[in-house]
Order: C-alpha cells, then structure tokens, then sequence
C-alpha cells in the first residue's frame, strides 16, 4: 500500500454572508476532491491542542503523526532545517518576516508579498548593519523565501522569550505586541530583539529596495519580525515511527523542515512558491514520481493559507479550484502509474478563515480514500459534510492511524 496526504494549508473557513452562509469548500466547484468523498470516509480532526499555539508547525507535526507536545521546539527552527543552517543545541532560533508597517500598525506579514530577490538584499544589508555593533555580535540573519527567514541568536537558548505571530495581529500597534521575557533569563534575548526590530526599521525605512517598490506602489518591507523561537528538536523518523519510506513536496521552508527532522527525502519542484502561482502541474506529477518509490507522500499547497491573510475571499476560492483541477485531478487520472493500492487523503492543517486573516483552531474536515474500504454517505467535502462522516471527531495522531492502519 501506497499512502498520500493532499494538504491545502488553511482550506477550512467559517460560514460568510457574501457567500450565502456558505464556506469557500461549499461554495466552490471542486468535483475532483468531491469525488474522492463520495469514495471514500470522511471525519472532523482537531490539529491544534487547546494549549498549544494555532500555528502551521503544531498543526502539520499533528497531521503527520507526531505529538506537538513532544517534538514543537518552535517554527523557526523547523524552517532552518530546511535552509541548511548548521544549528547548535545552545542556539535559539526564530523565523523572521520581513513585513510592512504603517503609522506604528502591522499592515501585513509579508511585505506585500515581496520577491526573493528583493528580500536577500535587504537581509544582506541587515547582517552588514549589525556586524560592529557589540551587541549584536551573536546575532545572524539568514535568507530564506520571499518575506520568510531565519534569525540565530548564538548560545541564546538559556532565555525564553514570548512572540507575536505578526500574521494574527493585522492591523494592531506594534509596540504593544514586542517580545517579552518568559523567564528571567529571557530579559537580555527580549531586550535584544526588541532593539534589533528598531535598529531594522531604520535601516529599512529608505533603503533602494523600499523606495523602488513604494514607487511602483507596492508595500515596503520596512521591519523585521522575529517570532516562533526554539530549539533544535530530537525527533524520531517517520520510518521509525511507522515503518514507512517517506517523502516531501511542499513550497515552504516549514514544511520542508518538518521533513528534514521526520527523515524523509525532500522533492524540490521548480516553480513552488507557496503562493497562489505555485506550480501545480510539476508537484502533482513529482508526486507521482515520488510515490513510485516511497511509501508515503506529503503534498502540501500554502496558497489557500496566504489567500486567507490577505482576506482575498475570491483568490481563495480560486486556489481551491486549482488545488482540485491541477493536482487532485491529476493525480486521480495517474494513479494507475503507481498501482491499484494507493490510499489518499485531502485535509486542511487549521482554518484560516477569510474575515478574520487568521488562523484558528477549529476542527478540520478531511477525507480518506482507502481500497478496498467501503465509502460513507458522505457526497462532498466540506465543514458541515464532514461532520456526518463515519470517521466522526478524532484528534492529533489519531489520523495518521486511521490512514496507515497501524
């Protein structure tokens, strides 16, 4: 048996009144993954515990079946794994936006999106801004993706700090959301990154880079923001675990990352961005290739995510029919490629609904079609059809049991 997660990152949303009370998956013509509920069983699955952050880490470990608990050490972390940052036990790491801010509001997490490209530059002239500066003689930025990076605080570990997801705080005063000591250790981190947040800003504030883009009437990635910090995890593979080959096909660091601590081999597609310009067509069929000799495959899609934080109602609904019609259409139409036992599963990790542009913690619909398993009289796939699948309500690693069946 062959076994493949389908994950449309923040898929899940709550009912809206421009669309009749509907959600985006009720709402939108999806007769790909509609299919694999009506053939397969479907259930409600909580990923994110009561006590733990409504983060993509905690959700994506879950529905990979490893407890959050245990193994969360923080997403920065996860993200560097991914980057190939070599990373001390002692070292705290933080993943770090590059985001816009306006009259001292958090106006969006991303820069606007901000190109690659772009954001090495401006991570580049921040490393070269801190490098005789005492105080930051243990610091080090390292450039990922887009608006996403990494930030090293050497043998900082000892201090626990509190940060702000800058993504679930659209709009609100950004001094009143800097980091705080979790300990009293953690003062000398805290203070040291509140410091560089401000030292960023002017450094940011008229560089080439901002002016450019200002003028071409885009959002100018005028701060850092460090959050999510950890610890380098211990993590079993997820062949030890489950006595499965495994694989990876996602545009993010995070998930990528995840991969790298779970063991499992990393499939880079040209063109994945994370974004709704993803390339579908190269993961849908490197996901067929990938299954022809791995056990299991995970295929991640971020672009219903970022739709979400952007509020962008329509550009949401438009990344669930891409994710139906490029990928899940695809794969239906080349299964036979792999052979007749291949169970698939489609599921968001967490809600990002489109009002509020965050993430919440919701339980999620998801689907599993399994051979040879008789479906439920569940038709399509949605919030509300899901609650009446057979599976019912299950929790964390409860699914990946279910899937495997082991």
């Amino acid at each position: 048996m062959k076994y493949l997660i389908i994950l449309g990152d923040g898929m899940a949303d709550r009912p809206i009144a421009k669309l009749g009370g509907k959600t985006p998956l009720m709402a939108v013509a999806k007769p790909s993954i509609d299919f694999i509920a009506l053939n397969g069983r479907n259930g409600m699955l909580k990923t994110i515990p009561e006590d733990m952050p409504t983060g993509s880490a905690v959700a994506n470990l879950g529905v990979m079946g490893y407890d959050s608990h245990k193994y969360f050490k923080g997403r920065g972390v996860l993200e560097a794994a991914n980057i190939g940052i070599d990373i001390d036990e002692d070292d705290l790491v933080f993943r770090c936006n590059l985001l816009n801010i306006k009259g001292n509001r958090i106006i969006n997490h991303s820069a606007g999106h901000i190109s690659t490209e772009e954001s090495k530059i401006l991570i580049d002239d921040l490393n070269n801004s801190i490098k005789n500066i005492p105080a930051f003689r243990n610091v080090k930025f390292y450039p990922g993706i887009s608006f996403k990076h990494i930030l090293v605080i050497k043998h900082g570990g000892i201090g626990a700090v509190e940060c702000i997801p800058p993504h679930d705080h659209p709009g609100e005063l950004f001094t009143k959301l800097l980091v705080k000591p979790k300990n009293p250790m953690g003062s000398a981190n805290s203070d040291l990154i509140n410091a560089l947040i401000l030292h960023s800003q002017k450094i940011l504030k008229n560089h080439p880079v901002n002016i450019k883009r200002i003028d071409s009437g885009k959002d100018p990635a005028n701060s850092i923001w460090p959050w999510s910090p950890g610890l380098k995890p211990k993590m079993p593979s997820f062949l030890e675990l489950y006595n499965l080959s495994g694989a990876v096909i996602s545009g993010v660091d995070l998930i990528n990352g995840i991969g790298v601590y779970a063991g499992m081999d990393v499939i880079r597609v040209e063109g994945a961005t994370g974004l709704y310009n993803t390339n579908y067509e190269g993961k849908a069929e490197s996901a067929i290739k990938a299954l022809k000799d791995h056990d299991f495959l995970y295929l991640h899609v971020e672009a219903t995510d970022e739709a979400g934080h952007e509020g962008n109602l329509d550009l949401k609904m438009k990344c669930i029919e891409y994710l139906d019609q490029r990928i899940v259409k695809y794969i239906l139409e080349h299964k036979h490629e792999i052979g007749d036992e291949l169970t698939i599963a489609i599921l968001p990790d967490h809600p990002t609904p489109v009002e509020m542009r965050i993430h919440t913690r919701e339980s999620i619909p998801f689907i599993i079609m399994k051979p040879g398993e008789t479906p439920d009289n569940v038709e399509v796939y949605d919030e509300n059809s899901a609650l009446k699948g057979s599976y019912g309500e299950i929790e964390g690693a409860d699914f990946i049991q279910l899937m495997i069946g082991k």
